[in-house]
């Protein structure tokens, strides 16, 4: 998509009032010379200003009174957006288009060089295609860098044709006069298709750049400690791998492995990172990493019951999630945020996470075992066997349910806002979805 049809193709308004809605909730139905060093079990890097001994909640998230704002309109299926700290936000749609979002406008910054061509249905389209052009690949994940403004560059995950597909991370400087003529890649050779992808990126408090891969449609790639496939990477702003990562007798740059298509990642605020990852026919998980962990994919991914994956319970080579869904829930969970802001108030200290065939958004409360966790309030959902991982009892609440239709990302602002998009006209959107304004860019509030 080029920059004039960037500008074209929105209505780039700021909405004059939001839309009331109320929080509902169901039931259960590159290689290096370096030689890195073997990491302490417990990975412990505190967020700037956060509180490694912070408490969590014991309320319910569902007290919050839900506002929802529209910012931005007829978006092409927006997949990632990324604050600075002075208050400006990117986006990145996946037909190819990194923007700018500021003072209620959007203006194209670049397009990647070699993105594939990805395609979106129109707004208010009854069209269902399940894939559209370019499948779950193009134009992914977006970070700015830790020391923004000072140094402006952004990152960018996509997906690669240039002859052989693939995914890469590359940065821009965003102060340039042309930002796209200076597009340096980072890390490149992630495999592709048009499956399981991954895409999500995000710097941690560590100042490293965190990288979510899929494993390409070939689970054994996730298992492969010299494929970049399958993993959760950790590299400096440079794309060199940090000396304190595990080492795993593989590429120097992986931090986890065994993984399916993992989606989201955000840090508690003892900085231990949190992923959301899609499983296979449901079975959907959220994992807290755990350095050089394996996450059992292809061939671990299930409870005692299950007779299709073997058993967590039977595997202590591998790290269980802290929430697993089972085979009769799937939520297809993506982007997400540990919020700590004052937008939502009832929502501080909990894990957001948005949903695509799902179409809601999630809040998750991490209880350690000290701690009594928030109530069921008779339709969450609580993970507390003995099979998954035990630092943590997770109850997961559902909000916002067929409100926004597929929601791929939560984003936290600097101010403390909480920010979502929709991916409405990627073709797989049921009910009314997508309606005419799709996608959009909103504002949480409550």
């Amino acid at each position: 998509m080029n920059d004039g049809r960037a500008r074209l193709t929105r209505r780039n308004l700021v909405a004059a009032a939001g839309v009331a809605v109320l929080a509902g909730c169901v039931s259960d139905d590159g290689s290096s010379d370096e030689t890195p060093e073997t990491v302490p079990e417990e990975y412990d890097h505190p967020i700037p200003g956060g509180d490694a001994e912070w408490d969590p909640p014991e309320g319910s998230p569902l007290e919050a009174n839900l506002t929802v704002e529209t910012l931005v309109e007829n978006l092409e299926i927006p997949w990632d957006v990324a604050f600075t700290p002075d208050g400006e936000l990117f986006v990145t749609e996946r037909t190819g288009t990194v923007s700018r979002f500021e003072s209620g406008t959007v203006a194209a910054v670049a397009s990647p060089q070699d993105a594939i061509d990805a395609g979106a249905v129109e707004p208010g389209s009854d069209e269902r295609p399940w894939w559209v052009e370019g499948g779950e690949g193009g134009t992914l994940g977006i970070a700015t860098h830790p020391s923004y403004p000072d140094e402006r560059s952004v990152y960018v995950y996509y997906t690669a044709d240039g002859g052989d597909r693939h995914n890469r991370v590359v940065r821009y400087d965003v102060g340039a006069s042309d930002p796209a003529a200076t597009e340096e890649r980072i890390v490149g050779g992630i495999p592709a298709d048009n499956i399981h992808n991954g895409g999500r990126i995000a710097f941690g408090p560590d100042d490293n750049l965190w990288i979510c891969t899929g494993d390409a449609g070939d689970g054994a790639l996730s298992r492969d400690l010299d494929s970049l496939a399958g993993k959760v990477l950790r590299v400096t702003p440079s794309g060199k791998p940090p000396g304190t990562n595990p080492d795993l007798d593989g590429d120097p740059r992986v931090f986890t492995y065994g993984h399916r298509n993992p989606q989201g990642i955000d840090w508690l605020p003892s900085g231990v990172p949190v992923v959301t990852e899609h499983g296979p026919t449901a079975r959907d998980e959220i994992q807290v990493l755990r350095p050089g962990g394996d996450y059992g994919w292809n061939a671990v991914r299930g409870g005692p019951e299950d007779d299709n994956y073997d058993s967590y319970a039977a595997h202590d080579d591998v790290v269980p999630p802290v929430v697993h869904t089972g085979a009769g829930t799937g939520w297809a969970p993506t982007g997400a945020t540990f919020y700590t802001g004052d937008g939502v108030p009832a929502w501080h200290n909990r894990y957001i996470f948005s949903g695509l065939g799902s179409q809601a958004v999630y809040v998750l409360t991490l209880t350690p075992p000290d701690a009594d966790p928030p109530p069921t309030d008779g339709t969450a959902w609580r993970f507390d066997v003995n099979w998954l991982d035990t630092a943590y009892t997770a109850t997961v609440h559902r909000v916002l349910a067929d409100t926004l239709g597929r929601v791929r990302h939560v984003a936290q602002s600097p101010d403390g806002d909480l920010y979502a998009i929709t991916s409405n006209r990627d073709g797989r959107a049921r009910g009314e979805f997508p309606r005419e304004r799709d996608d959009v860019l909103v504002r949480i509030s409550g």
